[in-house]
């Protein structure tokens, strides 16, 4: 194999995902960053003046271009894991980070951009281009570009440790969740939905076995946790996925030292660059200016949520207990509970609800609901891809294509789990004279399709799908010219939930499920008596809910701004609970092991930023309330004002922008039913 044949370096419009094989990285990342080692240099010379575009034409291009292979390279190793490449990205990734943490911390660079502030052309910039040129002496300062000799060594080195560790913990935790299978026999699962049930027998199928094979998976693991009567059967399964990759399973998958280790090495980056906590760096490039600002909001929240929380959980022990024989509610009868009473109270079902949601009538009722807000049009167009089941659109307004994006819905073997956006490429306009076009990747984990008849979604499925789709309108609607802040790029971490929860609200309007429900059997839409009592149970245990997300948020700013918490995670994770929740933790429970957001995600001392944003989001949502969730008008501004915009300027400025005022915090309180 030569260069010239390796699919990474390929010049094509898109990757080619379907040829991309494990022994292409090496060779490609080699090649790349050396063409970025020797533009750097370069770049620092002085034959490139300190000027914008010289820069970018020198420096940006091949850095981009690593970058933009290396995250195809990640991507391939999150959706569609071997062993092979998971060899092949470990190989390479101390490299990438090398380079990456030189690049950020380079005295001579920062010299030079600092020189760009300074010249008369400054004054000439785009209000783009002031943004991103100010962000990029921010995280020069932030990178360690003022750290002088074994300082600067040592914070290279913590760099290259906290990426290895991150991702080993993501490692454990896939390997853990893949490593776990439970034959039963069919008998054990009553009360489960029948395309569950023959899912676990495809399963156990494929591997050989008779019975059931129930996992960890999501689309096993969270129906078998509503709806599977037998109670042993229900603990058993909690416990495995409430233990894994910690010391209650394989010492190998253990991340607890990781988590040790990543706490300590953060801990100490902060103070070599003169912060008092990881949480004070953390807060440097976001919208919250300080820890106690946070813990503040995190604990005000959680004390309007806990009076709720505490009449739902009361409800859910009596009717427990007087309903279904279960005087003793503990962690894993809890969503098995939730689901029954809601029934008895509401005659409602998830799973009745779930036979409307059919996967082709959710992505044209998505689809359409963006093309008439957002002024779009999107169609599907045949590409390389890396699993049969993933699907590639393109996004057009009028005649012009403006973006494009992959949708890999389905869990699988070799998948990370959970759901999320990334980009494949940003929009840019390339120092070479041409446009780049944005591209993401929508991940979920949705069942797949069983017997023939299309994927079902839950209603919580929906609002995922819709919720990535909001951060993925954000990537690529944007109409930012500039790198560094087109799309998502640049936008303060605790703001850029905004349009993801923001989409969320959708899920919730009767013209909108309308458009978006297909019944699998008779295709009818959903009747407006089952919307009716869907709706009513909405709210049913949103003080619960709420409760969950302060105790994550608070848990993740207490351990990153406290001092010496590295040996005592679990301890801390126990006063916290004790704190938040009003029916404690199992011992057993080992959550911080998995929380892949911040140990794994970027989400570290950013936790917040969930709650944080949907105090925007619902009162973005607002305007839409007011005028028409179809307003054609609404969505202009929503588009022009906040995603168009992307990080060019605070999203606070962007908020005002669109409604005209600072936000509130009601429209939180009142969406989750608790004003």
């Amino acid at each position: 194999m030569t260069l010239n044949d390796n699919p990474l370096l390929q010049a094509g419009e898109m990757p080619e995902f379907a040829a991309i094989r494990p022994e292409h990285v090496q060779p490609a990342i080699a090649a790349l960053l050396a063409d970025a080692e020797g533009a750097l240099e370069r770049a620092v010379g002085p034959e490139v003046p300190a000027d914008h575009h010289a820069l970018a034409l020198v420096l940006d291009v091949p850095v981009e271009r690593l970058r933009r292979t290396w995250s195809h390279v990640n991507h391939l190793q999150a959706v569609a894991d071997t062993p092979a490449l998971r060899a092949a990205h470990a190989q390479a990734l101390p490299l990438i980070t090398d380079f990456t943490t030189r690049l950020g911390a380079d005295a001579r660079l920062y010299a030079k951009y600092k020189a760009v502030a300074a010249s008369p052309a400054a004054a000439t910039m785009t209000p783009a281009q002031e943004k991103a040129l100010a962000d990029t002496l921010r995280d020069f300062v932030l990178g360690g570009a003022e750290l002088q000799g074994a300082q600067r060594e040592r914070y290279a080195a913590i760099q290259d440790r906290c990426s290895t560790l991150s991702k080993n913990f993501g490692d454990h935790l896939l390997d853990a969740t893949d490593a776990f299978a439970l034959d039963v026999d069919e008998s054990l699962l009553d009360g489960v939905p029948d395309d569950v049930r023959q899912a676990a027998r495809d399963t156990a199928a494929a591997a050989g076995v008779a019975g059931c094979r129930l996992t960890l998976q999501a689309p096993c693991y969270v129906p078998l946790m509503q709806y599977a009567s037998q109670r042993p059967l229900r603990e058993q399964l909690y416990r495995a996925y409430g233990t894994r990759a910690s010391e209650l399973g394989p010492a190998e998958l253990d991340n607890t030292e990781v988590m040790r280790e990543l706490l300590e090495l953060r801990a100490e980056e902060s103070a070599l660059l003169g912060h008092a906590s990881f949480a004070h760096l953390a807060l440097v490039p976001k919208m919250a200016r300080t820890p106690d600002e946070v813990l503040a909001f995190v604990r005000d929240l959680a004390g309007r949520a806990r009076p709720a929380a505490e009449r739902e959980l009361a409800e859910l022990r009596d009717f427990a207990a007087r309903e279904l024989g279960l005087p003793d509610l503990q962690a894993w009868d809890r969503h098995y509970v939730t689901e029954k009473l809601k029934h008895a109270r509401f005659e409602f079902s998830s799973q009745d609800v779930k036979q409307y949601f059919t996967e082709p009538a959710v992505l044209r009722g998505l689809f359409g609901l963006v093309e008439t807000l957002f002024e779009v049009a999107i169609r599907p167009e045949p590409a390389p891809v890396w699993h049969p089941s993933v699907r590639f659109f393109r996004v057009w307004r009028g005649d012009t294509a403006v973006a494009a994006f992959y949708l890999d819905p389905y869990a699988r073997a070799g998948k990370q789990s959970g759901a999320w956006m990334d980009d494949s490429r940003a929009r840019w306009r390339r120092p070479e004279g041409h446009l780049q076009l944005p591209v993401a990747h929508l991940i979920c984990n949705f069942a797949p399709p069983v017997n023939g008849q299309p994927a079902l979604l839950t209603h919580d499925d929906v609002i995922t799908l819709f919720h990535e789709f909001g951060h993925g309108l954000h990537h690529m609607l944007t109409q930012v010219d500039e790198l560094g802040v087109s799309g998502i790029s640049g936008v303060e971490w605790d703001a850029v939930e905004l349009p993801s929860q923001f989409m969320e609200n959708f899920c919730w309007e009767w013209d909108v499920l309308q458009r978006l429900t297909c019944h699998v059997q008779t295709g009818q839409t959903l009747p407006r008596e089952l919307f009716d009592r869907m709706v009513a149970a909405r709210h049913f245990g949103s003080g619960l809910r709420l409760l969950r997300q302060c105790e994550f948020s608070l848990f993740d700013m207490r351990l990153h701004s406290e001092a010496a918490v590295s040996g005592k995670v679990m301890a801390l994770a126990a006063e916290v609970n004790r704190e938040i929740q009003p029916m404690p933790a199992p011992d057993f429970l080992r959550g911080p092991h998995t929380f892949g957001h911040i140990f794994d995600g970027g989400y570290a001392a950013g936790y917040y930023g969930y709650a944080w944003a949907e105090v925007l989001s619902a009162d973005a949502y607002g305007a839409f309330e007011e005028a028409g969730v179809f307003d054609a008008a609404t969505g202009r501004r929503f588009r022009e004002h906040v995603l168009e915009v992307g990080g060019s300027r605070p999203a606070l400025e962007s908020f005002r922008a669109f409604r005209g005022r600072d936000p509130s915090l009601d429209a939180l309180l009142r969406h989750q039913g608790l004003a």
